[in-house]
């Protein structure tokens, strides 16, 4: 930022007590270094008068220069998708479980804000993705995803057939329940239950991963982030598929319609603390490291 943040908006699901906590903590603190804190006007989050103005979800970003989300990776996704647009600068509080994306701690949330206010935080582009379903008459349907875009299976017990293509190009026939494409960002998402590879957020590549394949040679695969996925369905008996982006619905996938995913222009802003590191981030996050020799920190 080139000038030090005047507002601030907070995001989160306050009915959880520990997301409420953070806020209520942060809150009194923005009060004193003279920023506007701004809070979505439908969460029921209780605070004292002038501590925060009330503002429609649609108005949030519109009036932010920084966004704070306190949650896990869910509710940084979440507001990942109000800022898309926008260029507001994102930074994660964790009050969730594993975390990814919110990688700054609860009792270092006033410092880790400070930063991100004056400027003096690390800033980490990420690229979105795009997700249409495309029918006959053409686009039906399309959202933004960081992480992932999913197909699966809508019935419990019945296996989808699907087609694979890349750049115009086939490549597989799958059965199974489903694929998963991710961004190096989500890779350690979805697509890493799937047996998908952890890929360093800077590389520009997609993951395609196959959900619970039926045949042992259907395996994940990288391939290069510019490139075009689509996906389209056999058409088998009482075929029903799903799409989700980032865990959103976007519709359903008929047989006949194809899904689309693409990389674009859009982008957004993540802020971490100083001295950031991602391996460390994975070393915390999946124990990687322990009682082996290996450099102090």
């Amino acid at each position: 930022m080139a000038s030090p943040a005047q507002a601030c908006a907070l995001i989160g699901r306050f009915s959880d007590a520990r997301v409420a906590e953070s806020a209520l903590t942060l809150l009194p603190h923005l009060q004193k270094r003279g920023v506007r804190a701004l809070l979505p006007d439908d969460e029921p989050l209780s605070v004292p008068d002038g501590l925060a103005e009330r503002v429609a979800v649609d108005e949030l970003v519109e009036r932010a220069d920084l966004v704070v989300a306190i949650g896990g990776d869910g509710t940084l996704l979440y507001a990942a998708r109000l800022v898309a647009h926008r260029g507001v600068p994102l930074i994660g509080i964790n009050r969730g479980r594993l975390g990814f994306l919110t990688d700054v701690l609860p009792q270092d949330i006033l410092g880790a804000v400070d930063a991100a206010i004056e400027g003096r935080c690390e800033r980490d582009e990420r690229s979105l993705l795009e997700a249409r379903v495309v029918g006959p008459r053409g686009v039906i349907s399309s959202a933004l995803a960081l992480n992932d875009v999913v197909l699966q299976k809508w019935e419990t017990g019945r296996m989808l057939d699907f087609e694979t293509w890349i750049d115009g190009v086939y490549v597989n026939t799958h059965g199974g329940d489903g694929l998963v494409v991710a961004s190096s960002t989500g890779s350690t998402a979805y697509a890493l239950s799937c047996g998908g590879p952890i890929v360093a957020p800077h590389l520009d590549v997609l993951v395609l991963a196959p959900i619970c394949p039926h045949t042992l040679s259907d395996r994940p695969i990288m391939v290069s982030g510019r490139s075009v996925i689509a996906v389209k369905l056999i058409d088998r008996p009482d075929t029903r598929a799903h799409i989700t982006c980032d865990g959103v619905s976007l519709g359903e996938l008929l047989p006949g319609d194809r899904l689309e995913v693409h990389p674009t222009m859009q982008k957004i802003t993540l802020l971490h603390p100083s001295k950031f590191e991602y391996y460390r981030l994975l070393r915390s996050k999946l124990h990687w490291g322990r009682g082996g020799f290996h450099q102090s920190e």
